[in-house]
């Protein structure tokens, strides 16, 4: 039941003995690496394979799954996993995995000594320090090379994630956030429409209710709902399908409002943290979108913000592929003594 990513998964002849699990678990999919490193760098993804949760009962069931592909030789001590939501007692928190994760279950499941826990996009966040821009795809061209500053890492996937980093000596620090639940603030007559459909069946109404999977299908219906035609899809794939292909009207339509928002959240972020360090899209919902999101309304609403302008025209944004970079980061933060221990 395994789903191997599009990066191979690398083995060596002998594993180092320091040699533990990384993970990084989403609602959607769950990415795990056998991983090293001294702390002084980027660590070495030696084994890697991604899961798709729904197939398997627990995170539990994953990890020792990946644990078996490795032969009985390697002894694994510790893990570190990159979850989005937070750890409460033996539990880590977040609505949108498809079970419960416990962390006394993992240390018993696996046999580990130690297993620390760090936010997933924090995870994300602090793995783009070690990106080339030739690992990443730009979404605004912009000839100025990255300044020196933070740099904001966000991205649409089951939910909404975001984290900032923050460049230092001997290492880089993360911010995590809940950028997510900012409340929606709508851009123009359309989005406005859309939140008041929204505020009809919550009292909060956040950006990640319109900028996820869910979200897209949430924006699709009530898209349907103003246009008095039937709302056919409930899936988020689906829309994206249909927007790309043009086969659906209510379909394009989502997706130009979804990348309108986007842009504008964006640009609201990166002018909070003063990403003069770039900004990096993640999140599994985009890289399905790349041909399409350059040409959308996203530079537009970002670059919108009045005085700001000049400065956010200095902001390079690149989309990056989500792929190994959470587990890198997860393992990363463990290493530097930043992830907390469950």
């Amino acid at each position: 039941m395994a789903e191997v990513a599009k990066h191979n998964v690398v083995r060596d002849a002998a594993p180092a003995p320091a040699a533990f699990l990384a993970a990084d678990v989403g609602g959607t999919h769950a990415r795990v690496g056998l991983v090293s490193g001294d702390g002084r760098g980027p660590v070495t993804v030696r084994a890697y394979q991604r899961y798709a949760c729904a197939q398997w009962p627990s995170l539990t069931a994953i990890l020792r799954d990946f644990v078996a592909t490795l032969g009985a030789s390697v002894r694994v001590r510790a893990c570190a996993v990159a979850s989005a939501g937070y750890v409460l007692g033996d539990a880590i928190v977040n609505d949108n995995l498809p079970w419960p994760v416990s962390i006394r279950d993992i240390r018993e499941g696996l046999g580990i000594e130690r297993l620390a826990v760090v936010n997933d996009f924090e995870a994300v966040a602090y793995a783009a320090q070690f990106l080339a821009d030739a690992d990443t795809v730009p979404v605004i061209e912009n000839t100025l090379p990255r300044g020196e500053g933070p740099v904001l890492v966000m991205g649409p996937g089951t939910g909404l994630g975001s984290a900032v980093l923050l460049p230092g000596q001997p290492h880089a620090t993360v911010l995590p956030t809940e950028a997510g639940q900012i409340a929606l603030a709508p851009g123009d007559e359309r989005e406005t429409e859309i939140l008041r459909l929204f505020a009809r069946e919550r009292a909060h109404v956040p950006y990640e209710h319109a900028l996820s999977g869910p979200g897209l299908v949430n924006l699709y219906r009530a898209l349907a709902t103003l246009r008095g035609a039937p709302a056919a899809v409930d899936e988020p794939a689906e829309v994206t399908r249909r927007a790309l292909e043009r086969s659906d009207a209510l379909a394009v339509e989502t997706l130009d409002v979804f990348c309108g928002l986007l842009g504008g959240f964006v640009g609201d972020l990166a002018m909070l943290y003063g990403a003069r360090g770039g900004v990096f899209l993640a999140g599994g919902i985009l890289p399905q979108i790349r041909d399409l999101l350059p040409g959308s309304r996203f530079a537009e609403r970002f670059h919108n913000k009045g005085v700001m302008r000049a400065f956010l025209q200095q902001v390079p944004v690149r989309l990056m592929e989500h792929g190994q970079l959470g587990v890198i980061g997860a393992a990363g933060m463990f290493l530097d003594g930043r992830a907390r221990d469950g």
